[in-house]
């Protein structure tokens, strides 16, 4: 007489759900050993020394390089991009244009949130005038880019948008620029610059592949239980014959 009988629902539940929780827990350990690894790209690349953009411009790999940068905002074709929040509040973070004068080059250059209480009246900013030399950091969206999308406000400037593409501005505005956002570094041209690197960290990551490997060895316990348990109940049962 068997020692194990599960039953058939149990074993085909266990079947169809063993195998999807074992693969959320190697998937979520997947991704936090690739966080950290951007992170410690993220690390070694800002602590470098700021390059040129035109050292920059054929780079296959630019993400979080730095970068030297020596030219003026163009104020009037500002971008808000809105929901953007910080410590519980909502805000947006201003894009503008800069030109670097070395390189010919224009770059987007994100100076950083401000707070957004009342959406009845634009945020107030000021624009830096003159030649200004600034550092910055190339951020490049890890979906691999932004798309241009406008909000509310869809006419004139400030515009307030959802997502960034660079080149659809540089299009829209006929200039020659780089593809891809450049983050300003803290200094007298920045607002509040304190990006977070990724959204979860390694460590959460590593958290929810042990829950679903908990859930995996809980569910492979429960299902080992009832087939001993069902086993023992059959055997007590009383055997009945007929002639």
């Amino acid at each position: 007489m068997s020692a194990f009988r599960p039953g058939w629902l149990p074993s085909v539940l266990v079947a169809l759900l063993l195998p999807g929780l074992l693969w959320l827990g190697f998937w979520q350990l997947q991704r936090g050993d690739e966080k950290r690894q951007l992170l410690a790209s993220f690390e070694a690349r800002r602590t470098a020394e700021p390059i040129s953009l035109e050292q920059l411009e054929p780079m296959r790999d630019p993400a979080y390089r730095r970068v030297q940068l020596r030219g003026h905002f163009d104020s009037e074709h500002s971008l808000l991009l809105d929901s953007r929040i910080r410590d519980g509040h909502a805000g947006v973070e201003l894009l503008q244009p800069f030109y670097d004068q070395s390189s010919g080059l224009w770059v987007l250059l994100n100076r950083g949130w401000l707070p957004w209480p009342d959406r009845r009246t634009a945020p107030p900013f000021d624009s830096p005038d003159g030649v200004l030399q600034l550092t910055a950091w190339v951020y490049v969206a890890p979906s691999g880019g932004f798309n241009l999308r406008s909000g509310a406000a869809t006419e004139g400037w400030p515009r307030l948008i959802t997502q960034v593409e660079a080149d659809s501005l540089w299009r829209q505005l006929g200039r020659g620029g780089l593809p891809f956002e450049v983050r300003l570094e803290p200094g007298p041209a920045s607002y509040r610059v304190d990006w977070p690197i990724v959204a979860m960290s390694p460590s959460k990551h590593l958290g929810y592949a042990v829950q679903w490997f908990s859930l995996a060895a809980a569910l492979l316990g429960l299902f080992i239980y009832l087939g001993i348990h069902n086993a023992r109940e059959h055997r007590h049962e009383p055997s009945h014959r007929h002639a």
